[in-house]
């Protein structure tokens, strides 16, 4: 179903579009200027957007202000992520289960963040944010059969890691 409003849009996908954004560029401020361009966008746009799903779309524009503000720098800043520190509830765990789960989560991140653009990309959409292959396909701009190759790796990727890290324990 296809929401009326910009403000039914961004109530109900914002932090998805933020996390999404957060991950690509792994800094708060930037993400939060990228999400306040992805709704400028959203909202210029909306009134002639006629597919039912909104939440591709949105991540599509998404996707295209992340790239223009890469075009405009000539290097990206690495700086700290938070964003997975905020996955489970602290209060639920004990201090050693959390210490441990921030420590996972950190490993995950930088895990992640190692992985080439494209395979990184093509996780983040598929399996964090819940698209399907055609839908993230066609917001990275990619055939469904490049996006299935760049999904596979960057999962292979992360299993090696996994396994590494579970060998030097």
């Amino acid at each position: 179903m296809k929401p009326n409003t910009l403000d039914e849009v961004y109530r109900k996908y914002m932090m998805d579009v933020y996390r999404y954004l957060r991950l690509l560029c792994r800094d708060d401020a930037t993400a939060e200027d990228l999400v306040q361009e992805t709704f400028y966008r959203a909202y210029i746009h909306l009134e002639n957007y006629k597919e039912e799903r909104v939440k591709p779309w949105l991540f599509r524009v998404a996707y295209n202000a992340f790239i223009d503000m890469k075009r405009k720098e000539k290097r990206s800043t690495v700086r700290d992520d938070e964003f997975f520190h905020g996955l489970a509830d602290p209060s639920a765990l004990g201090p050693e289960a959390e210490v441990l789960r921030k420590e996972t989560m950190e490993e995950v991140r930088e895990w992640i963040s190692a992985l080439p653009d494209q395979q990184k990309q093509a996780l983040l959409l598929y399996d964090m944010n819940h698209l399907s292959y055609q839908e993230a396909a066609n917001i990275m701009g990619i055939t469904l059969a490049h996006f299935k190759i760049l999904l596979f790796r960057a999962r292979q990727a992360l299993r090696r890691k996994r396994e590494r890290s579970n060998e030097h324990e």
